[in-house]
């Protein structure tokens, strides 16, 4: 890449297509009632490493363990890429 701010401009919007993808993919795989869903790379734009927060009545009376299992099941095929994961589920506040 010749111009840096071109480089920075592919960075940027490779990790927004990586957060776009995996949230779609749970949204339709395993949270289709989820209120909130966010992906986040949280290694600078290379996609080795997200941060996953969940809200969803999905995960209602499930134990952390059985819920994290779920989301990792959802992104089988794009964690074999990563080198981590950090998982937050929640039951929406009523």
């Amino acid at each position: 890449c010749g111009h840096p701010l071109h480089c920075v401009h592919w960075m940027f919007a490779s990790q927004t297509e990586g957060e776009l993808r995996m949230t779609q993919i749970l949204k339709k795989k395993k949270f289709p009632r989820a209120t909130a869903i966010k992906v986040t790379d949280i290694s600078r734009g290379c996609g080795v490493m997200y941060e996953i927060k969940i809200e969803s009545e999905e995960v209602k009376e499930k134990r952390t363990i059985q819920q994290h299992q779920i989301v990792n099941q959802s992104l089988q095929e794009e964690i074999k890429g990563m080198h981590g994961l950090q998982i937050f589920t929640s039951v929406p506040k009523r």
